[in-house]
């Protein structure tokens, strides 16, 4: 059985972010074949193109770390109905200069958890429009838009209620299904 590196991005910078913990519960769920590892942000600089011709020592580390990846898995808020400025600005860097995509053929998948009723839902359909121009193939369904509600998660990321963490188990799997799917078809590129 392949084991599938993927990599995850946090929309919040918080270290007491509700997403942070949702990122925990998910590398706790994920099957044995994905192994998951944090790519942090939250050292970047504001992204200038005019650093285009000599990327500063934070965005090149971005851009290895997920050219490292067989995958790319964005865990994200929702900020005024949108992406938190932060993960925006990482895409930026990922995505830049024009030819050096790291995020294209890349397989994706987004996931929220927020306070509110509809989660993450808005957030995330811009993220995916964001995504789709970077040409990073999207996993569409499921669909995961997560109620946070106090005590639906332990601090280490346990998920407390059956259902929530059945779902959660599920969307890991059906990731893990659509990054064996996409690497069939876009394979890797050679070097």
């Amino acid at each position: 059985m392949t084991t599938h590196q993927v990599g995850y991005l946090i929309g919040s910078l918080s270290s007491q972010s509700i997403n942070r913990t949702l990122a925990k519960a998910l590398v706790h769920l994920a099957p044995h074949s994905m192994r998951l590892t944090e790519i942090p942000i939250g050292d970047l600089p504001l992204y200038n193109r005019d650093a285009d011709e000599d990327y500063p020592p934070q965005a090149r580390a971005l851009k290895e770390a997920i050219e490292g990846m067989d995958a790319v898995l964005f865990v994200t808020p929702e900020y005024n109905r949108s992406v938190p400025g932060a993960l925006k600005n990482a895409i930026d860097w990922a995505s830049r200069p024009w030819g050096q995509n790291s995020l294209a053929r890349k397989p994706t998948a987004v996931i929220g958890a927020s306070p509110g009723a509809i989660g993450t839902a808005v957030a995330q359909q811009h993220l995916k429009s964001i995504l789709s121009f970077c040409n990073s193939p999207l996993m569409n369904a499921v669909e995961a838009y997560i109620q946070f509600k106090p005590g639906l998660f332990s601090d280490d990321g346990e998920v407390t209620d059956e259902t929530t963490e059945e779902f959660l188990r599920t969307f890991m799997e059906q990731f893990n299904q659509f990054i064996a799917r996409v690497l069939s078809i876009l394979p890797p590129d050679e070097e």
